[in-house]
């Protein structure tokens, strides 16, 4: 098998920075025959064997929405929304540290690498040993879990190089499957980029609910996606919709959140037993419309595990009376995407292809969630610019380190990381999509003038070394002509010569 190495080089934080993607080259997606989609030939489930079922706890994490990126980290202004990620991930950390044979994954690195800072060299230590276990996995693992409509690609890409870098340079690892699970709708472009990533697969919630109906009862929830490109079939991913959103069994639903009876265990309140047949019958429900025994289900939702004991207290009860009990039928563990993969792959199932998007994306008759393509379009706009500034200050600093001028390059790095960082917290699928509320919108215009501010102040630093000289550089208002810009027609009016830089 010929493997090669596709690195997409995005500048960010201290000079060339490459996330490095693994892709195979022999007509496959990446992950084996069970995604091919054309030639296997479909094996047949007995209805009556026995299901495996994987549950992946999780928790989704917006960077913004209802608070602020700073306000959900902390956990402040529970007024508004109760969820501190902080104390997710410590919850959740501490839970798994004492049985190893529970999982969790995560995906948003703007909150991850913010913890992670936090922490002390054996707290590191401890969490590196998580990964090497197989307990903590890395889904997506960009900054943001991004939208997939009004983001731009080269935005994209850079969000997820940044996430990446971090996670290979800390923990020695590289996410091998997509998480899409809140975006509002699906572009057969994200399809086309995390297959290039070298993603075994992409897995989602948000497809329009008609096409869900119809997918259905023809067992069409999990397929091969084929982006058309020019890349044909090296760019295929497989792809999985999520049976009930992206949340746990409906009436399973053990967080502080949530108000679903709990697993009561003693003599006088026992339900350990109906509680775990109702769980079975639901699975017995979702395997009517998937193509094999083996299932996998969500266990988490939005800024779910604050009190991780909570939930896998419950959980643990229930999974151990279902798997004590083989009459039941059901064989049931704490799991993770990649692991229900490789289950999957031990099957030699045909699966449905498709080309397309999954846009537009609606969950009622006639709710269409189409407004964000448009809403806020001043936000979307100086996104776009900033954008610009952006792209434009990587290369500066590309050809800096090329000219030898290693001064300017060390001097910029750590204004380039915290331009990369408000970038790709724009990405998030609340915040170019405009769906946050105000205050948040505030703050993420406040992320990109100060991500302007360090883009002009690396700028000044490239132009005065390859200068020579220690001249002032400064920054017209966008859009404005040489007229309306003070310092442009200043130098104008004095006769003053000008390096003048348009993009």
């Amino acid at each position: 098998m010929i493997w090669k190495l596709l690195l997409l080089v995005s500048l960010v934080g201290w000079g060339t920075l490459a996330s490095v993607f693994v892709k195979q080259e022999d007509g496959k997606a990446s992950g084996g025959s069970v995604f091919r989609g054309r030639t296997n030939k479909i094996s047949f489930v007995d209805t009556g064997s026995q299901l495996s079922v994987h549950l992946i706890p999780h928790s989704h994490d917006d960077v913004g929405w209802l608070k602020t990126y700073d306000e959900y980290y902390w956990g402040n202004a529970d007024h508004v929304q109760s969820a501190g990620v902080q104390y997710i991930i410590d919850s959740t950390i501490a839970e798994l540290l004492k049985d190893p044979k529970k999982k969790f994954i995560y995906v948003e690195m703007a909150f991850f690498t913010r913890w992670w800072h936090e922490q002390s060299q054996k707290m590191k230590d401890k969490v590196r040993g998580l990964v090497r276990n197989k307990q903590v996995e890395f889904s997506n693992g960009g900054w943001c879990m991004n939208d997939e409509a009004t983001a731009y690609y080269e935005d994209i890409i850079d969000q997820m190089t940044l996430g990446h870098q971090f996670l290979l340079n800390e923990l020695k690892v590289l996410p091998k499957v997509g998480w899409q699970i809140d975006p509002f709708g699906h572009s057969n472009a994200q399809a086309s980029l995390f297959a290039q990533m070298g993603f075994d697969a992409v897995f989602m919630s948000r497809i329009d609910y008609q096409d869900k109906r119809r997918r259905m009862p023809k067992k069409e929830l999990e397929m091969v996606w084929i982006p058309e490109t020019s890349q044909g079939l090296d760019n295929q991913i497989f792809t999985h919709v999520t049976y009930n959103h992206y949340s746990p069994p409906p009436g399973f639903c053990f967080d502080v959140l949530c108000r679903h009876t709990p697993v009561m265990d003693d003599k006088r309140n026992y339900n350990v037993d109906s509680r775990a047949k109702s769980l079975v019958d639901y699975f017995k429900e979702q395997s009517k419309y998937y193509k094999t025994n083996i299932l996998m289900h969500t266990l988490g939702d939005d800024f779910h595990y604050r009190n991780a004991n909570q939930n896998f207290k419950n959980y643990d009860k229930v999974l151990k009376y279902i798997n004590d009990h083989p009459d039941l039928g059901v064989k049931i563990r704490y799991s993770t995407p990649v692991q229900y993969l490789e289950e999957l792959k031990t099957k030699n199932v045909e699966f449905p292809e498709k080309k397309d998007d999954f846009f537009p994306y609606a969950d009622i008759p006639h709710g269409y969630w189409t407004g964000f393509f448009t809403t806020r379009p001043a936000l979307k706009g100086y996104l776009r610019e900033v954008g610009k500034l952006f792209q434009a200050t990587k290369k500066a600093i590309v050809l800096a380190s090329l000219g030898g001028y290693e001064i300017a390059v060390n001097k910029t790095s750590y204004s380039l990381r915290k331009m990369a960082q408000s970038m790709g917290t724009l990405q998030h699928h609340d915040a170019v999509t405009g769906t946050s509320k105000k205050l948040v919108v505030d703050d993420y215009s406040k992320m990109l003038d100060e991500a302007r501010q360090k883009g002009v102040e690396i700028y000044g630093d490239i132009v005065r070394e390859f200068s020579g000289t220690n001249q002032s550089v400064l920054t017209c208002e966008w859009n404005s002509s040489a007229v309306e810009c003070p310092p442009v027609k200043q130098s104008l009016v004095e006769g003053k010569s000008m390096y003048l830089r348009v993009f």
